[in-house]
């Protein structure tokens, strides 16, 4: 758990807070992106022990990064006294994928070697859990602490699997929200707001620049571990969705029924609004929706904070600070001084980290 005596950042200016926090994040040089690099180290075997690999998803606003820090609350720290509590014994968990504070994942990954002794008998080592199992009473006391982290997957895997040198590939997700209104609160610290319009094609044009094999040190923070700034970047991407998926718009649609006249599924608001339009003009109290757009990053490994610096990138070319031209240009400069300062943590997702199994 943190430190009781520690401020929380939601309760603090927002810049300053997430400058604090990048600074906590550089205390023993973890990033949100995976610095690739070091050896598979093999673990003996070992019958008594079972070794599970681990998927989680999280909110990391409240997090001080996934990596575990003395005094801090991290997504390992939190992960590992909840399988404490499960086995009544420490464990040690390893990530594929190191994030910073405020950065979120739909699914990182980890691996965790557990003893299962008998509680009833100590000394008595049983057989293994079914990895449902561990998925189920893990989730139950993570549950019980503030909720933002959750197991999504477990699978049983050799003793000498490792998390992160394992995996084959990674991909993050970056949102942006244009549009000049201040973002609703259901989108706080969920992304990064522009209030400027971005030009979608001359994005994604700045994106062909990117892609593939190159000296990215333009696009790699000072403190980066990485023993060489080349990396090969299997897909740089910009596409607009929709703004918010969990509701249906309430201005911006056409009346259909997709049951064929059910009335089971009939309305009692009268048929009166076309694509964009309502017939009375009454909008009142209807939130005007941001334009979202998602930019993805896919490559076997990332430099340390580069994607947060190539988002800030393409996030100027969209709002016509920079063009495709000072993209190459900044490439070519092989010096971070000549990009732009990075985007928050807040919008970056790690979405999938990927592997073969044997």
């Amino acid at each position: 758990m943190s430190d009781p005596n520690l401020k929380h950042p939601l309760g603090e200016d927002y810049t300053a807070s997430q400058e604090r926090l990048s600074k906590v994040a550089r205390i023993d040089g973890f990033s949100d992106e995976e610095e690739e690099g070091g050896h598979e180290s093999e673990s003996p075997e070992n019958p008594r022990v079972q070794r599970y690999l681990v998927a989680v998803e999280y909110v990391g606003t409240r997090f001080f990064g996934s990596q575990q820090q003395p005094k801090y609350r991290t997504v390992v720290g939190v992960l590992q006294e909840a399988f404490h509590k499960f086995i009544g014994q420490p464990v040690k968990i390893f990530c594929s994928s190191r994030t910073d504070a405020g950065v979120h994942a739909l699914s990182n990954v980890c691996h965790v070697d557990v003893e299962r002794v008998s509680k009833r008998k100590p000394g008595e080592v049983l057989p293994p859990h079914e990895p449902d199992v561990v998925q189920k009473a893990v989730n139950h006391f993570l549950q019980k602490n503030e909720g933002d982290v959750m197991v999504i997957d477990v699978r049983c895997v050799p003793s000498n699997y490792h998390a992160r040198y394992k995996a084959k590939e990674r991909t993050y997700f970056y949102r942006l929200l244009s549009g000049p209104d201040p973002l609703s609160i259901f989108e706080k610290d969920r992304a990064w707001h522009v209030p400027e319009e971005l030009d979608l094609r001359a994005m994604q044009e700045a994106c062909r620049v990117l892609v593939g094999s190159h000296d990215f040190s333009s696009f790699r923070a000072s403190g980066c571990q990485a023993k060489s700034p080349v990396r090969s970047l299997d897909e740089l991407s910009v596409t607009e969705l929709p703004s918010t998926p969990y509701f249906p718009p309430l201005t911006e649609r056409t009346w259909s029924n997709p049951n064929n006249g059910d009335p089971l599924a009939c309305s009692s608001q009268p048929k009166t609004e076309t694509a964009g339009v309502t017939t009375n003009g009454d909008t009142f109290g209807i939130r005007k929706r941001h334009r979202c757009y998602v930019i993805t990053a896919r490559s076997r490994g990332f430099l340390y904070h580069q994607v947060r610096l190539i988002v800030a990138v393409l996030k100027c070319v969209g709002t016509g600070e920079l063009t495709v031209l000072d993209v190459e240009r900044i490439l070519k400069a092989k010096d971070v001084s000549a990009s732009k300062p990075m985007a928050p943590a807040s919008g970056l997702y790690l979405a999938r980290v990927k592997y073969e199994f044997p």
